[in-house]
């Protein structure tokens, strides 16, 4: 897949348009149409999408994401994307729908096809939809797909509803959703170096602040260097400076400061506390490992 961030001439593309934070089962529908287009019908895919989200631009202030920008182009190429372009929102963000589809989708891509979710908005003031879309399809040629809202258990799958998930800890309800396990990595830095002193010794990663983050507390994961348990928090019992992801890998003894380790979310054990002791937290710790 190439990664493009400026406009340029690429015609007869089958387009997937959204700013897919997360990549959920949503997205993946969408996405995935238009690739199946473009190998149906001998022409190309790409993702159009931006850099940063839109919210960014109009208040000042970034959400926080569900996938790292770097993890989201991944799970993008993982669909089979041909061409995934990053555009800089601002540049575009005065331009009508009328504009946009002209000046930008047509002009640069002559889409044979455009894909988009069924809530898909753009353009000044969100004047373009997915009936927009429809409409101009034969005077510009392509054929247009409105993808209908993914559901489990009649709720629709949403960034939103997602990142309320997260935030809350229904790990699971959000991985149901997402399709995939809520997931970060990042490379091994040393801690306090505490929990071995108990027989747990941590994998120590700082939390990407650009993400969603989860509440303090203990939860199940998978690494790539195993299954395991993680604390994330400020780990009040030894007096912790910071929030700080401490992974305990089970049935693992090797050194792995400076390597990169992805840790996969898959359930809440319970939040955070401070205990009396050690010994009342390494008792603690091995009842949280019962639950994994």
């Amino acid at each position: 897949m190439q990664i493009l961030t400026d406009l340029i001439k690429n015609s007869n593309l089958s387009l997937a348009l959204g700013f897919f934070d997360g990549i959920h089962k949503g997205h993946q529908t969408v996405i995935q149409n238009a690739v199946d287009y473009a190998h149906k019908n001998n022409c190309k895919s790409a993702v159009i999408t931006f850099k940063e989200h839109p919210c960014c631009f109009f208040y000042g202030k970034c959400p926080k994401y569900i996938l790292s920008g770097k993890e989201r182009e991944n799970k993008i190429k993982e669909l089979g994307v041909d061409y995934l372009y990053e555009l800089d929102f601002e540049s575009i963000s005065g331009l009508t729908a009328g504009d946009y589809l002209k000046n930008v989708l047509v002009k640069y891509f002559s889409p044979c096809a455009i894909s988009t979710g069924w809530n898909h908005n753009f353009g000044y003031k969100k004047s373009g939809n997915a009936k927009f879309l429809h409409d101009n399809s034969k005077k510009f040629g392509y054929e247009y797909f409105e993808l209908p809202p993914q559901k489990i258990n009649n709720e629709i799958i949403s960034s939103s509803a997602i990142r309320k998930y997260l935030s809350t800890g229904n790990i699971e309800k959000a991985n149901t959703m997402l399709g995939y396990k809520f997931y970060t990595s990042g490379t091994v830095i040393k801690g306090q170096q505490i929990g071995r002193t108990i027989g747990f010794k941590t994998a120590n990663l700082i939390y990407p602040d650009e993400l969603i983050e989860l509440p303090h507390g203990v939860y199940s994961v998978e690494t790539n260097f195993g299954k395991g348990i993680a604390n994330f928090g400020t780990r009040p019992t030894v007096n912790g400076d910071g929030t700080l992801l401490e992974v305990h890998i089970l049935d693992f003894d090797k050194d792995i400061y400076g390597e990169t380790l992805s840790v996969e979310f898959k359930k809440m054990i319970r939040t955070e506390k401070k205990f009396p002791s050690l010994d009342a937290l390494k008792k603690q710790i091995y009842n949280d490992i019962i639950q994994i």
